[in-house]
């Protein structure tokens, strides 16, 4: 899923919901941020059973600042749809902020 949310990204692809769109500007990420993380970025979760859309959580880096954006795919129309993002905490994360802690 990761090289078809990658290549919507590249070809302009992308819906941005409002929820994401609120969170960037609460949090100071900026729309190129997040599409530095989806294109060099690593799915390291997956949510097969999302609704409406499958999606997974993507880390990469922006900068010099660890990012998660969670984003699903919608295969019929090849959108990506850019769900929330935010920089992930040790509170939540391992050192390499990929493994979720317990």
């Amino acid at each position: 899923m990761i090289k078809e949310i990658q290549s919507a990204f590249a070809a302009g692809r992308v819906k941005w919901r409002l929820h994401a769109l609120q969170r960037m500007l609460e949090r100071g990420i900026i729309r190129a941020d997040i599409a530095s993380v989806v294109v060099s970025g690593e799915i390291i979760e997956t949510y097969p059973t999302g609704k409406p859309f499958p999606a997974c959580l993507i880390f990469g880096i922006a900068g010099e600042r660890p990012m998660h954006a969670v984003v699903a795919w919608d295969a019929e129309t090849e959108t990506t749809y850019v769900i929330t993002v935010y920089q992930p905490d040790q509170e939540h994360f391992g050192v390499d902020f990929k493994t979720r802690r317990n």
